[in-house]
């Protein structure tokens, strides 16, 4: 078995991998079962897409695998399965192991027929062969590499076994000379390879593929070999050559789309080789399996979307409930934290900078981590035993009326919970165009941090027998408007013909603990990484914008003040006023008086418009703002007392309704911001996503502050 311990350097032969195949045929866990292997995992040049390369030492030899994303052809539709065409096209490797799934051999080996025309070493590695075995699929894998050309090794990545061969077999395509796949097309196509392969052969062309590969390509229209060919002289004489063909081919197949034509040739020639040398034991008709048993009941057109709703209710309820248990120790530790380094800096504003800035802003990151790694479990848990497959299917019919894919489901589901998570997960959308527009859309799903706020609001101006209720109509609006915006960008930036939607249905597995882990581990450590240093910058930043400048006049006048206090609640009282004082004169409160006149419109003053500001770092610190503002103290929370009544006190309701759709609304956290910049694919992006939703916060706001002055036949909120 393979093995970590270092080889001779002097004796040492390297072999490089790519790790190539179709989603769902086990690739992970193959990679898992070669023991004691190494794993790095990065990200492919200049795009967002997972890369994970493994190293590991046999006999004499030092193995490089790189797994490449699943595509379920060698296309360059999605970002998946560009990565992987462009990674087997021009990066440097010495084979190719191509996984299948051994119970549904037919499909897989689409893809397998495709690689065959690359002139690269391949080695077809048959998973899942102990599943076969139990569904009664026998496969006569040496007949297999008989008829392919390809050395065909039978493995079980689940139950570890076949690894050892796999890779002796790997050694021995490597070390021997290369030979040509037996590709076989239909006669008329084959006639016109040949035709165009000898014309390459007599003007002695040449390239890193054989010529017969390059006729395979260009009868297929293969962007990369035209471009390579067309300014070269024998281009004159090809080119006819090719209309010939076409016109040949199109003669023999009822259709002028390449695509098609190819598409049919491949499906024939598997289908071939499936009828040599597959074989299915006779099984009666009424049985049926366990994934389609379990289907009759998790995919039913009337119980189906219930039960899905149901589960993700639990795993919610899991996510807080539980998550709500490590958040107190968590918050408890932070502030002890802050409390005892606090005590040791003598200088004021450094000491404010390190506990309020740094420590606190941390600290509010740290603080999500259990809910981020209960919901990251759930969700992987459900993906990798094929149920997430299936609530795509369900949820596509409704979500397709919106302009979205149903797999956008799972993303919009996730921003309920945090934003930084969902935009990472919608890279399960292999189309471009359906997850740009899925990440435009999952900041209307309202986060768990600006929960705070709307609670806040809702204990203001409703009585606790409704609040309930408000607060749920909340969250529902801000999804409904997020389909309705997701329809406008459909029929706008986004138009044009729908995809159609084919979503695999893989069996059901019980799923690798393994594989789980490292999913887990991979993206809270992602999350950690890219959350929690923006935002303790972003806590910093609004620290000192909210600091300086320090007036001295009012903090004499306040300090004269508070020494003459008849009591200690009094003179608590005038240290709030004063901090409210010192905030409204430093920059943060300057740049709230300078924008309040565009505020005004929508109802909102220059101390709403402060808080918006704030909550662009985290929507968690609105609430601390507001208190500040409005002469209540930093240490307040949602359910506080005073200042419920000061809220209700110094907004108007109008204003209250107006402020609340913003902050559903508008543009998530920062950190959320720069995840989103670059899971889109730049700033331009993210300059789209603010002027999109600054205008739909602004313009709805407005109309709901309109509304409701209409409504309550309250004044108008004047500038002060």
């Amino acid at each position: 078995m393979p093995s970590n311990t270092p080889v001779c350097p002097v004796t040492e032969k390297h072999i490089r991998i790519a790790l190539v195949g179709q989603p769902n045929v086990g690739k992970s866990m193959l990679i898992n079962a070669i023991s004691d292997a190494r794993l790095h995992v990065g990200n492919f040049s200049g795009v967002t897409v997972e890369k994970s390369e493994v190293f590991f030492d046999y006999k004499d030899f030092h193995f490089t695998i790189v797994d490449l994303p699943g595509t379920y052809a060698f296309t360059d539709y999605s970002i998946e399965e560009r990565v992987t065409h462009d990674f087997l096209c021009n990066e440097a490797y010495d084979l190719m192991i191509n996984v299948v799934d051994s119970t549904n051999l037919e499909k897989n080996l689409q893809l397998t027929a495709e690689l065959m025309t690359m002139n690269k070493k391949m080695v077809l590695a048959l998973n899942m062969s102990d599943e076969a075995d139990r569904e009664g699929i026998r496969i006569d894998y040496e007949y297999l590499s008989q008829l392919l050309g390809l050395t065909a090794v039978r493995v079980s990545a689940a139950a570890k076994s076949g690894i050892e061969t796999l890779i002796e077999s790997v050694i021995a395509v490597h070390e021997a000379p290369y030979q040509e796949p037996k590709l076989i097309f239909s006669e008329a196509v084959e006639e016109e390879i040949g035709l165009i392969a000898s014309y390459l052969d007599e003007h002695r062309f040449s390239a890193a593929i054989s010529n017969r590969n390059i006729a395979i390509n260009l009868l297929q229209n293969e962007k990369k070999t035209y471009r390579t060919l067309h300014d070269l002289p024998l281009w004159t004489e090809l080119q006819p050559l090719l209309i010939e063909a076409d016109k040949h081919i199109e003669m023999h197949h009822d259709t002028d789309d390449v695509k098609e034509v190819f598409a049919e040739e491949y499906a024939a020639f598997i289908r071939g080789v499936i009828t040599e040398t597959v074989r299915y034991t006779e099984q009666p008709v009424e049985k049926k399996s366990l994934t389609e048993r379990v289907d009759d009941l998790l995919i039913h057109p009337v119980l189906g979307i219930p039960i899905f709703l149901f589960l993700m209710w639990g795993l919610f309820q899991l996510t807080f409930e539980i998550g709500n248990i490590p958040m107190e120790w968590i918050d408890a530790f932070f502030g002890w934290f802050g409390e005892t380094v606090g005590a040791t800096i003598p200088n004021a504003d450094i000491r404010s900078l390190v506990v309020d800035g740094v420590i606190a802003g941390v600290g509010a990151v740290v603080l999500f981590t259990p809910n981020i790694i209960i919901l990251f479990i759930g969700i992987a848990l459900l993906e990798a035993t094929g149920y997430m497959s299936r609530v795509a299917f369900l949820l596509d019919g409704i979500f397709h009326k919106f302009g979205l894919h149903g797999q956008s489901f799972i993303p919009l589901v996730t921003g309920f919970g945090c934003s930084i998570p969902a935009y990472m997960s919608a890279r399960i959308l292999k189309n471009d165009s359906d997850r740009l527009l899925t990440l435009f859309i999952i900041g209307f799903m309202s986060c768990g941090a600006r929960l705070p706020v709307y609670v806040l609001f809702t204990g203001a101006f409703f009585a606790p027998s409704v609040a309930g209720n408000v607060l749920f109509a909340i969250y529902i609006a801000g999804a409904l408007i997020g389909l309705i915006a997701a329809k406008i960008l459909k029929m706008t930036a986004f138009r044009g013909q729908d995809e159609p939607f084919v979503m695999e249905m893989p069996k059901y597995r019980l799923p690798s603990v393994k594989l789980i882990w490292h999913t887990v581990l991979t993206k809270t450590l992602m999350y950690l990484k890219k959350a929690g240093t923006f935002i303790a910058g972003a806590s910093m930043l609004v620290w000192f914008l909210s600091s300086y400048p320090h007036s001295r006049e009012i903090e004499a006048v306040y300090s004269a003040k508070i020494e003459q206090a008849a009591d200690e609640h009094a003179a608590s009282h005038l240290i709030v006023e004063k901090d409210a004082a010192q905030l409204e004169q430093s920059y943060l409160g300057r740049i709230g008086k300078t924008i309040e006149p565009l505020f005004t419109p929508i109802g909102l003053d220059w101390k709403m418009a402060i808080a918006l500001q704030t909550g662009l770092a985290a929507k968690e610190v609105v609430v601390s703002t507001l208190g500040v503002l409005y002469a209540v103290g930093e240490g307040v929370t949602e359910t506080d007392k005073t200042l419920i009544s000061a809220i209700r006190t110094h907004i108007p309701f109008a204003s209250a309704v107006a402020f609340i759709v913003v902050i559903m609304l508008y543009l998530p956290c920062l950190a959320a911001s720069v995840v989103f910049t670059r899971e889109a694919g730049g700033i331009k992006y993210f300059i789209y996503l603010f002027l999109f939703t600054t205008a739909t916060a602004y313009t709805l706001a407005f109309l709901a502050y309109r509304l409701t002055l209409m409504l309550t036949g309250a004044p108008a909120l004047l500038p002060h």
